[in-house]
């Protein structure tokens, strides 16, 4: 009998743990200039790996990241201001703004110092953040995202001014039709033209109204250790490494085939597996 009831807690404890590593994280809310951030914490810890969406994304892109790095990890996937589940006042969406936002999340989970990972135009955000917390930066990981702008200020404007129009969903869906299109996945096509489409027009206008704002693209030098990792396209030439080099003394830069803008959705076992040789190579990985 006593045999029958140790193996049953041996079960029991064994199902448990299986429950609670598979388990999501937990729902948490800092404050921003009186306004809920939302993020999602993945274990604890000082140390963490905070995770940045791009423009008009939101913490559920990094879905396949939060579920494995965080049986391992503290990992924190965030909702920037104006997306997700965070709030969504009525206030211009700057780097600055986003910045604060991150420390203001790492302050409520303890956390001293964070890796901070970018997808998109979360690498100008995990970029500013440095510049303004480089105390609290252990490294970053730029995901197929610019370390400066793609092209001038006017051709710029050009872009965002039809996204002001009352076409709104049109416009940027065609937008985000044209981002998603080599992802063979239909479903994950619509996952993430639906997510985008989400987030209002006045947070996405103001967000890429925010990258025109030279003061962002300083070419300041970044000290900590940094993976590039870039979907390979035109805009990623020689030359472009050869100034991400300049800026990054300690960078490993990646291109990779066959893969589109959402490249840590496609291919997350991949992705995954280089963000923790990244972490080991330079004893992050705790």
């Amino acid at each position: 009998m006593k045999t029958r009831i140790g193996a049953t807690a041996i079960l029991l404890s064994m199902a448990a743990a299986s429950l609670a590593a598979e388990s999501p994280g937990v729902s948490r809310a800092a404050q921003v200039d009186g306004a809920k951030v939302h993020y999602t914490d993945h274990g604890a810890g000082e140390n963490a790996l905070l995770f940045v969406h791009g423009w008009s994304g939101d913490e559920t892109f990094w879905a396949a990241q939060a579920y494995v790095l965080g049986r391992k990890l503290h990992v924190i996937t965030i909702d920037l201001p104006g997306h997700g589940q965070s709030d969504k006042p009525q206030i211009r969406y700057t780097m600055d703004l986003y910045a604060r936002a991150i420390d203001a999340v790492l302050q409520d989970a303890k956390v001293k110092s964070a890796t901070l990972i970018g997808h998109s135009n979360g690498t100008p955000v995990i970029r500013q953040f440095y510049r303004k917390f480089p105390e609290k930066t252990r490294a970053l990981v730029i995901v197929d995202g610019p370390l400066r702008p793609f092209a001038d200020k006017a051709a710029t404007e050009k872009f965002v001014a039809p996204l002001r129009g009352s076409n709104y969903e049109r416009t940027a869906g065609g937008f985000i039709d044209e981002m998603v299109s080599p992802i063979k996945d239909a479903a994950l096509r619509d996952k993430i033209k639906s997510a985008m489409l989400r987030t209002p027009q006045f947070v996405a206008v103001s967000e890429f109204e925010a990258t025109l704002d030279p003061e962002i693209w300083r070419p300041d030098k970044i000290t900590v250790p940094v993976l590039m990792i870039l979907a390979k396209q035109p805009a990623w030439t020689a030359e472009y490494e050869q100034f991400a080099r300049g800026l990054v003394p300690d960078l490993d830069y990646q291109t990779w085939d066959g893969v589109s803008h959402f490249l840590m959705m496609e291919q997350p076992e991949k992705f995954n597996a280089a963000v923790l040789d990244f972490l080991k190579l330079h004893r992050l990985a705790n």
